[in-house]
């Protein structure tokens, strides 16, 4: 009984010292309110609060950080850059995109005020490393008549080099090459597999885990009659996978021209090798309305359930626009829209062997395309032109 009495004096002057500590405090905060307040200023307020003064709910799923790159890039290897006068190779190419500073083709000093943080180079596959044989007027194309023009108004700079360049870009869209040529730079020769192996080992060399991703890829430069299907593609993949394949080219008898080829070559590359691959197309402005048909390919199919499928599996991701073009609206489709005539080039197809007409417009645009996407995933539960987009530079001559 005495302990319990004990107990709860004690107990009660516990209480009575915290209360008056708090009746202290009390007092004395009053006090302090009662003297003249010092008013912070906005920049003194606004320093009080962190950059994000909200907290990301848990297990946020989607990025929040964005990584900077380039998903078309040609060096000297590709023919049209080659031709143009282009003289760098992948190295120079990936020393650059990682901030580094090179000298450019003409000769000048160049560097990026801010580094990229991924690239994909994609170097054409058709007459992959025949733009390095030109300038150097190997035996091989100077026994050509054809090769021996090219070769000499190459050299020869200025307006010559570049109705050379324009000569070379239209015979490879007509498909009327010389044989000799097409056949020493193609799968199954040995200076196609010599440059793939470089354009491979060379995003290996580079890439950085961490700081810089260099992922291996190309162009394959499906142009038939002039009109442009190109498409991009990119491997997720290092050296062990990538040269277990040779890439896809366009010009018969080596490769096709027609989409299914390049699914089809896609396919086959992830069940041989376990790896993943993604392309996307770009420049449909000069695809005379054959990049986003709704019935009829050019290479005559039907846009049925199967190239719907095809196309949805392999692109979803569109180029909207670069050099050769803006890709997303036209004013004939958009005429409501003041920024749609910008940098559009309408004129025709690829070479302008073929001009453009009005009804060929809708096949061409992004912002159209979006739509014909619906109506056919209407009609087969699938949609094809359900993409995400990039700006690209597609530099040919850094």
């Amino acid at each position: 009984m005495v302990s319990t009495v004990t107990s709860i004096n004690q107990t009660t002057s516990r209480r009575a010292l915290v209360c008056a500590a708090a009746l202290g405090a009390a007092t004395l905060l009053l006090a302090t309110q009662g003297k003249a307040q010092v008013v912070p200023s906005e920049e003194a307020a606004e320093s009080g609060f962190a950059d994000a003064p909200f907290s990301p709910y848990a297990n946020r799923s989607f990025p929040t950080f964005p990584l900077w790159g380039e998903t078309h890039l040609h060096t000297g290897l590709s023919l049209d850059a080659g031709a143009f006068g282009n003289i760098l190779g992948p190295d120079d190419a990936w020393r650059f995109a990682k901030g580094e500073q090179v000298v450019s083709s003409t000769g000048q000093p160049v560097k990026l005020s801010r580094p990229l943080d991924w690239m994909v180079l994609t170097d054409h596959t058709d007459l992959m490393g025949f733009a390095p044989d030109l300038q150097a007027g190997k035996p091989g194309i100077l026994a050509d008549p054809k090769g021996r023009e090219w070769y000499e108004g190459n050299k020869k700079g200025g307006a010559e080099a570049g109705k050379t360049a324009f000569d070379l870009i239209t015979n490879f869209s007509q498909m009327t090459l010389p044989e000799l040529i097409v056949e020493s730079y193609s799968p199954g020769a040995d200076p196609f597999a010599f440059t793939w192996e470089k354009i491979v080992n060379a995003a290996e060399e580079h890439n950085d885990p961490g700081r810089f991703t260099a992922f291996i890829g190309f162009e394959w430069t499906s142009v038939p009659k002039g009109f442009n299907l190109h498409r991009n593609v990119m491997l997720r993949d290092g050296p062990m996978r990538a040269l277990q394949v040779v890439p896809p080219v366009t010009q018969p008898p080596y490769g096709d021209t027609d989409p299914y080829h390049l699914w089809n070559w896609l396919e086959e590359y992830q069940e041989k090798t376990g790896g993943r691959a993604v392309a996307f197309a770009h420049n449909g402005n000069l695809s005379n309305g054959w990049m986003f048909p709704t019935e009829d390919t050019y290479h005559g199919g039907k846009v049925d359930e199967e190239y719907v499928q095809l196309r949805a599996k392999w692109e979803p991701h569109y180029e909207i626009t670069q050099i050769k073009g803006d890709g997303e609206a036209h004013p004939f489709l958009s005429p409501d829209d003041e920024f749609a005539d910008y940098e559009n080039w309408d004129t025709g197809n690829l070479d302008l062997t073929e001009l453009k007409t009005e009804e060929m417009l809708a096949g061409e645009y992004a912002r159209e395309a979006l739509k014909l996407g619906l109506a056919l995933e209407k009609k087969f539960g699938v949609n094809p032109y359900k993409f995400g987009i990039s700006g690209a530079r597609t530099a040919t001559r850094v």
